[in-house]
């Protein structure tokens, strides 16, 4: 595969996932910071580009039998996946992570006060969740389905109330790197969700959670920033509307 015909980090993980663990591995953002290219983030973090690029070269090139092509999914069909698996996640996981970080800061607050951060942290990016996924499952989600419906019959739709999806994808996009930030924060109070030598279960449970959490926001945001966002946007350019 000719690794120079993928132009951007977003594009590498949308054609294949497995690419996230590379990105990973050498502390590149993948989901929230997608668009910049592999030249300008190995020169920024000074990477070495050729390291890199062989290890993309080795997961570009090894079978893969498991990985999903999300990038092929129509854009009503990949809808239907973030929200019955990344906003379903979030919704089940919140509560839980929350109680349990209560319990922490009550029984280990003294001893580890980052805690009080970690908790307050998590409380805020809840919120933020929340009135994330609503405003995607009554606002932008609903005028995507209804343009991959008109092209299906082949009918026109009328200009939506945010005028083009740029203006909610836009909000959108600043509210997926917020997020990401915030969760750049959390693992570095918890020192990358590492438990101490005197955490309780309970103290091993959380972390574990808050790193699976984690994890499943990249690819949520990995989903929407990288794919589905890019798709929505060149769609709409085909029933002509503007702003």
């Amino acid at each position: 595969m000719n690794l120079q015909e993928i132009s951007t980090i977003g594009d590498f993980v949308a054609r294949d996932f497995r690419t996230a663990a590379v990105f990973s591995k050498f502390n590149i953002d993948f989901c929230c910071k997608g668009q910049r290219t592999i030249d300008e983030v190995c020169a920024k973090e000074n990477i070495n580009e050729a390291d890199l690029l062989k290890e993309l070269n080795t997961v570009l090139s090894s079978k893969n039998d498991s990985g999903i092509d999300f990038n092929s999914w129509p854009l009503d069909l990949l809808i239907d996946y973030i929200e019955k698996i990344h906003h379903r996640f979030v919704e089940e996981k919140t509560p839980v992570i929350l109680h349990f970080l209560d319990k922490l800061c009550s029984v280990h607050g003294n001893n580890h006060p980052e805690l009080f951060e970690i908790n307050q942290h998590f409380k805020d990016s809840a919120q933020e969740l929340a009135s994330h996924m609503k405003k995607e499952e009554f606002i932008l989600f609903p005028f995507v389905r209804e343009m991959m419906n008109a092209t299906k019959s082949h009918k026109s739709i009328g200009k939506p109330i945010f005028k083009t999806v740029k203006n909610p994808i836009s909000a959108m996009m600043e509210e997926h790197e917020a997020e990401g930030e915030r969760f750049r924060i959390i693992s570095a109070l918890s020192n990358n969700y590492t438990p101490p030598e005197d955490g309780c279960n309970t103290y091993q449970v959380t972390f574990a959670m808050l790193k699976e959490f984690e994890k499943d926001l990249h690819k949520h945001i990995h989903l929407e920033s990288n794919i589905l966002f890019p798709k929505t946007k060149a769609l709409e350019k085909f029933f002509s509307i503007e702003e």
